[in-house]
């Protein structure tokens, strides 16, 4: 089998690998569904457990053996570096010592920056600003979760349009004032009744809540001054987020990530609008690709100790 180092990026909505070979150059890449590192949830832990499953085959049918493995996990935290360990042993066969965990915001900022050059702010199906200083230490701005907040996210997005529409629903007694928006929300669920909503957002994961942002930007796209201002909205938040971290760490360029940039330009165009004289952008990214080659590159024996300090 042909030894590889193995980048991943997993996520709440899906979870990218990528193996590269000892120059870093790509060898195979690929996606699977979703995960967190939240494996104090039984259903997250089987959802990871999966995830991690799928890349094992799909390496195993490439013929391809890994001989180390940096991976991003949203929601990986210490205390879960032992489980997940485990889990990834069992579905890649690699040992403690050839793996370095992080979260998936901190693999992010190391696919931008250096320690202390920038910020970062990832919005996804989450929301969370950081910045990590020359000394690994790190400053860390929203990133609570839906229930707490993740203003901005794709899941805040879904979650206020939903709640605008059935608000217009209580107050007026039918969705024509908001027809548009409820329409395409309805599309995405599945069904315009109650029970349908109620099935789709109670009974799925976060990853599939944010899925319905999309339906927001369609809206908005026809024309839907409500999706319009809701997205808009969402823009003002994640500038908020850099703002926290411009004046709790200091005025830097400011990198904007995350698959909530792509549903319309009322996003980006209010985040730059709220941060007048600030540099500002939008850079591609492929954090599964940088966390492979963090391992055969200069880049990576400056981010390594970091990283390690702070799994």
């Amino acid at each position: 089998m042909r030894e590889t180092y193995l980048g991943l990026d997993v996520g709440g909505t899906a979870s990218r690998w990528v193996a590269c070979d000892k120059a870093g150059q790509v060898v195979a890449r690929g996606s699977v569904n979703g995960a967190t590192a939240h494996v104090f949830n039984p259903a997250e832990r089987e959802r990871l457990g999966t995830a991690l499953a799928q890349i094992g085959n799909a390496l195993a049918a490439e013929n391809l053996q890994p001989i180390g493995l940096v991976g991003g996990l949203t929601g990986f935290g210490a205390v879960a570096t032992g489980e997940v360990h485990g889990l990834i042993n069992h579905a890649i066969g690699l040992r403690p010592e050839q793996i370095l965990l992080t979260d998936d915001i901190v693999l992010a900022f190391a696919a931008q920056f250096q320690p202390g050059q920038g910020h970062l702010v990832s919005a996804g199906t989450g929301s969370i600003g950081v910045h990590v200083a020359a000394d690994g230490s790190m400053t860390r701005v929203g990133g609570r979760g839906i229930l707490i907040d993740d203003a901005g996210s794709g899941s805040w997005i879904a979650l206020h349009a939903l709640d605008i529409i059935y608000r217009t629903l209580d107050r007026t007694g039918s969705f024509s004032d908001v027809q548009a928006l409820a329409d395409a929300l309805f599309a995405l669920v599945g069904g315009s009744e109650w029970h349908h909503v109620r099935e789709y957002v109670y009974g799925g994961d976060r990853g599939r809540i944010g899925a319905l942002a999309v339906g927001v930007a369609q809206a908005a796209e026809a024309g839907d001054a409500t999706a319009l201002a809701i997205l808009t909205q969402a823009g003002a938040h994640l500038a908020e987020l850099a703002q926290a971290l411009q004046t709790r760490v200091g005025e830097r360029p400011v990198a904007f990530i995350g698959g909530v940039l792509k549903l319309h330009p009322a996003i980006g165009a209010e985040m730059r609008k709220q941060l007048p004289g600030i540099t500002v952008s939008e850079p591609a990214t492929d954090t599964a690709l940088a966390a492979a080659q963090l391992q055969t590159n200069e880049t990576g024996r400056l981010w390594r100790p970091i990283l390690s300090h702070n799994a």
